[in-house]
């Protein structure tokens, strides 16, 4: 989904499967993490698939003076390694952050949307916007986002998530640009955490259920 003031600017990216990229290149049970139940997407997975998408952002927004929005913390790792991929560089290509959160120390979005840091107008107007997502669960928080920078004055705004679960989907929201689609499992890794834990394992893997299972 892309919510812009104009026709947006983007072709949808060709999503790749977290079932092909699990088995063979799993991390080894010495270094796997005890809490995690299986790996989804391996460090190898997730280095291509991003170099991959970097580059198609790259030649899409080529002389446009992309403005990049991460949102803190989950999308820190992937967008890290999202923009050294997008070469050539595109001129004019600033970052910046914003903090959204539905999820607070439970494994379910709430509904709720809290946003915080966000940019002012003068830092937005005109500006093509991508928005960095880890996940795209319910949909709520990135429609949020979208709308928020929509108002702001934005030239265009386009969605970059790692990951996407449309079974979990309650407002229609599809990525503009998309690394995965996985399946209901909670999952960590990468940069997404449960109660700000396991952002820095390498891979995305599915969390043990009796790690969280009195949370919710």
């Amino acid at each position: 989904m892309a919510v812009s003031t104009r026709p947006a600017p983007c072709i949808r990216s060709v999503t790749g499967s977290a079932a092909a990229h699990s088995g063979a290149m799993v991390t080894s049970s010495s270094t796997l993490h005890r809490d995690i139940d299986e790996v989804l997407l391996t460090q190898e997975a997730l280095a291509a698939r991003v170099a991959q998408l970097g580059r198609q952002i790259a030649a899409d927004y080529a002389g446009r003076r992309p403005l990049v929005v991460g949102t803190l913390k989950g999308a820190v790792v992937f967008m890290a390694d999202l923009v050294r991929a997008m070469e050539p560089t595109p001129e004019g290509l600033q970052l910046e952050f914003v903090r959204a959160s539905s999820y607070g120390a439970g494994t379910v979005s709430s509904g709720k949307v809290a946003l915080s840091g966000t940019l002012a107008a003068a830092d937005v107007e005109g500006r093509h916007v991508l928005l960095v997502e880890d996940i795209v669960d319910s949909g709520r928080t990135a429609v949020a986002l979208l709308e928020h920078f929509k108002a702001m004055g934005a030239a265009s705004v386009a969605l970059v998530s790692l990951l996407s679960k449309p079974s979990r989907r309650t407002v229609p929201c599809e990525p503009d640009y998309l690394c995965f689609e996985v399946e209901d499992k909670f999952v960590v890794g990468y940069g997404l955490d449960f109660d700000e834990q396991y952002r820095s394992l390498p891979y995305v893997g599915v969390l043990r259920p009796e790690c969280y299972s009195s949370v919710d």
